[in-house]
């Protein structure tokens, strides 16, 4: 999900300097909405590693 959100961050600043701006956007709403989903969903796996007395890295 990471590699995804990166993609996304990439093309809207590809779409930015290319003048999409419409498309760079949306690109860029995209890309923080999975950034957010990426980490709550790494803090809840920490927490859940942790309850579980296992090694958190």
């Amino acid at each position: 999900m990471l590699g995804w959100a990166v993609c996304f961050a990439i093309l809207a600043v590809v779409a930015g300097a290319l003048g999409f701006f419409a498309l760079a956007g949306l690109a860029a709403v995209i890309a923080k909405v999975m950034l957010l989903v990426f980490v709550v969903l790494l803090i809840i796996s920490f927490i859940v590693r942790a309850g579980r007395g296992g090694s958190v890295v």
